[in-house]
């Protein structure tokens, strides 16, 4: 392996002092919008608000010396919180030193996989989750934000367990809704939605907590019921090692791979809509390094998994962040404020926190994506509505595994669905297409073409097969010359190789000559070598097009023969 790309501090390659001013802007911009997402995402996994500052700090320094993207930000991420945060509540109580030390695990566990993902350049599993899978994923997790921070957003005890239970529990007692918490929510949240709609850069959430704590001051909310942090503890974490038993690490291995992929489709999907410099090729097998190596430094001092965030990394874009200096000045003002300012935090409401999660959970509902998949394709509208019951009703790790698990499943249903096509001529041209209207093709005599639109294996090669058998026996008049299209076939599995050989024989003893044009994947080329294929066929009827092929295995049908006859 040439390990040359993999020498830290890319983000910062090419970077002057001239850029100074503008990372400054963004480092500046993007603090005062992590601090108070990340106390609160801190707070929706159970742990205490300092160490969300600490995941933040810990995965912006490590991307900055292992990731590639000028503009990605990672830290603690309300995607993933919920699904650790369910997981790890299985195993030790939620808070609790025990619960502490398996987060940590997790986190270096993560990190490793993703680490590991990046160096063998894996960056294809970010794409076994399909659009409606994430979709109806998300909504789920949606779900889950919403009915946490219900209880905190009410001025509740806290409620624990099912969510399906949680809700019942909620609903039972509205009746002790506060007021004064009911007020300050929702007035963060709605600062919070006006500040976007205006401009993604003004830090409303920070402006929101600001207003709610002074309201909490000034008018003696606490006195009213209304919760508060309480001041935060200053001092710096201290590194080492998390205690944990081989049982509980192998029980965190299901789990961690779940995180890990989830990691890796939101990294893969931030890098791509962020490249590095316009019309640049984003590195997602760098990010994941950098992603996974942020993991591995939160795990290190007593912090959870972080995450890529897309509007995070939006906000740096946004306000013209060059590299990743921005971020490391936005990891020095937070983490700044986690050693040193523990008092300033301690009239921040419980409620203007959930106000900040609420604003999330609505913003990671795709909408405009469920209007569109329910019109255009009704089916896999039915894997959003499955995959966000599967995660609100099922434990949350299950719900993710059914939603890969239906990814993956609909994709090998569709490629079940391939069939194969009969192409036609476009009259007056060298041109094979499938029947289509206006113009209609023609079809030579003796001679037929047709074409399989997507790789050969064994989900699909017996239907590949059976069609070509029935559209040989179908014509009355007889085949001379078989012609497979192959442009779409970019992979032959054994399975497939097979069913190929025999349909090669099928039209051989009907007296027809089999040929292949048009086959473009080298990895195609090379399956029809390893398998023996080519040798079968001959050299001599492998063509670069159909009309070649035409031209040399059936001359008389061929119309510029025809033509010259007449």
């Amino acid at each position: 392996m040439n390990w040359t790309p993999w020498l830290p501090l890319r983000a910062l390659s090419g970077w002057t002092p001239r850029d100074l001013n503008r990372d400054l802007v963004a480092g500046l911009t993007l603090a005062a919008i992590a601090i108070p997402e990340q106390m609160a995402t801190a707070r929706l996994g159970g742990f205490a608000p300092e160490i969300g500052f600490f995941a933040f700090v810990a995965g912006s320094v490590a991307f900055a010396l292992f990731g590639a993207n000028r503009h990605l930000s990672v830290g603690a991420d309300s995607t993933i919180t919920p699904l650790f945060a369910g997981g790890l509540a299985v195993l030790a109580a939620s808070g609790s030193p025990h619960y502490l030390a398996l987060a940590s695990v997790l986190a270096l566990m993560v990190g490793l996989i993703v680490i590991l993902s990046g160096l063998f350049r894996l960056g294809w599993v970010a794409d076994l989750l399909s659009v409606p899978v994430t979709t109806g994923f998300l909504a789920g997790i949606a779900v889950h934000i919403l009915v946490s921070q219900l209880p905190g957003l009410l001025g509740l005890p806290a409620e624990n367990g099912e969510t399906l239970r949680r809700i019942g529990e909620i609903a039972g007692s509205l009746h002790l809704t506060n007021p004064w918490s009911l007020a300050l929510g929702l007035g963060v949240f709605a600062t919070v939605f006006c500040a976007e709609r205006i401009s993604a850069r003004i830090p409303g959430a920070l402006i929101g907590m600001v207003l709610a704590t002074s309201a909490v001051a000034v008018f003696g909310l606490k006195h009213r019921g209304v919760e508060v942090l309480g001041a935060l503890p200053n001092g710096l974490p201290r590194a080492g090692l998390p205690l944990a038993s081989p049982s509980d690490v192998q029980a965190l291995v299901p789990l961690a791979l779940l995180i890990a992929i989830v990691v890796m489709v939101q990294t893969a999907a931030t890098s791509r809509s962020f490249a590095p410099q316009p019309g640049d090729t984003p590195d997602v097998n760098r990010d994941f390094v950098g992603v996974g190596a942020g993991s591995i430094a939160s795990g290190l001092f007593g912090a959870f998994a972080v995450n890529a965030s897309p509007p995070r990394t939006a906000i740096v874009s946004q306000s013209g962040g060059r590299s990743q200096v921005s971020g490391l000045i936005a990891a020095a003002i937070v983490l700044a404020l986690g050693a040193f300012g523990g008092g300033l935090l301690a009239n921040v409401p419980q409620a203007a926190l959930a106000g900040v999660l609420l604003f999330v959970a609505q913003h990671i509902l795709r909408w405009k994506v469920f209007a569109n998949v329910y019109r255009q394709a009704p089916v896999e509208f039915g894997l959003i509505l499955i995959t966000m019951a599967a995660i609100v009703v099922l434990p949350i790790e299950t719900g993710v595994a059914i939603g890969i698990g239906l990814s993956l499943l609909h994709g090998i249903w569709t490629a079940t669905r391939t069939q194969l096509i009969e192409l036609e001529q476009v009259p007056g041209t060298s041109v094979w297409w499938p029947p289509s209207e206006p113009v209609a093709g023609k079809q030579l005599p003796g001679v037929l073409v047709a074409a399989f639109q997507a790789p050969l294996s064994f989900v699909n090669a017996d239907g590949f097969k059976r069609g070509f058998v029935d559209l040989v026996d179908a014509r009355r008049e007889g085949v001379k010359l078989v012609v497979l299209e192959a442009s779409n076939i970019v992979e032959i599995d054994y399975t497939a190789a097979q069913a190929l050989i025999d349909t090669i024989t099928h039209c051989r003893r009907a007296g027809a000559i089999f040929a292949i044009a048009r086959m473009e994947s080298l990895r195609a080329q090379a399956a029809l070598e390893r398998f023996g294929i080519a040798d079968l066929i001959g050299p001599q009827r492998i063509f670069h097009s159909v009309d070649a092929a035409i031209r040399a295995l059936a001359p008389d049908q061929h119309p510029q023969q025809q033509d010259k006859a007449k």
